[in-house]
């Protein structure tokens, strides 16, 4: 790890994808892959935390998720208030915080007020950020936002990217530095269409549950080796 220690992103988004096709290899149920996806998710977390990552964002429920079977549905949201239950005394610990990005009002009755609950008692942490996307959509994020900005009835001619940013669910956060999707897509899925406009990205093979801290530092190695442009040109870069 030393020699990329100065290049490490500030945020990391993950796309958690290939839950379903770990399980399948292994003739498990779609069930099991969850539970082995949600295990992964804790080993993640930590080794950012370890390694001194301050923000990263998982993206653990798109809105287009609820077109599933309604007990794959039903399992999801209970992985995931179990896991608000099992980890918070640990997020708390660790200096934490927990943040959501996307529609909460919406969400089942138990699972609002476990992220309620996490939420309120991870507020103080000040180590690192996590983000959980939950029933998020990066399009309607982007529709609430001008929704929001034209309601406060800022001047049309007003509005400026850091007006936009702070009516986004990520405001006061930095973009990603460094987008990773496990399993072999090779898309972004309407995840933080705005933030990710100069992320890295990182596309791997690995299903998600085998998406181990070592995996993270094989990630973290190609992000090193990239030069980000950030849109200059090849006459900026060569006065560079």
């Amino acid at each position: 790890m030393e020699q990329i220690v100065n290049e490490l992103p500030q945020h990391i988004a993950i796309i958690m994808d290939g839950n379903g096709r770990w399980a399948q290899q292994r003739g498990l149920t779609r069930g099991d892959g969850h539970r082995a996806g949600v295990r992964a998710a804790r080993q993640i977390v930590m080794a950012c935390r370890e390694r001194h990552i301050p923000f990263l964002t998982l993206y653990a429920f798109s809105r287009e998720n609820w077109g599933r079977p309604r007990a794959e549905v039903s399992l999801l949201f209970s992985l995931l208030t179990q896991f608000l239950g099992d980890e918070v005394e640990n997020m708390v610990a660790n200096g934490i915080r927990l943040q959501v990005f996307g529609e909460v009002g919406t969400l089942p009755a138990p699972v609002r007020s476990a992220l309620e609950s996490a939420l309120r008692r991870t507020a103080k942490g000040g180590e690192m950020t996590v983000n959980l996307a939950m029933n998020y959509s990066g399009r309607e994020e982007i529709l609430r936002a001008v929704r929001r900005i034209a309601a406060s009835g800022i001047n049309p001619g007003d509005i400026t990217e850091e007006t936009f940013r702070a009516h986004l669910y990520s405001a006061g956060q930095p973009d990603p530095d460094l987008v990773i999707r496990t399993s072999g897509e090779r898309r972004l899925s309407n995840y933080l269409p705005f933030q990710t406009a100069y992320s890295e990205l990182y596309f791997c093979e690995t299903h998600w549950p085998d998406f181990t801290p070592a995996e993270l530092d094989r990630a973290l190695a190609w992000y090193a080796g990239r030069e980000r442009r950030f849109g200059l040109t090849s006459d900026q870069l060569s006065e560079k």
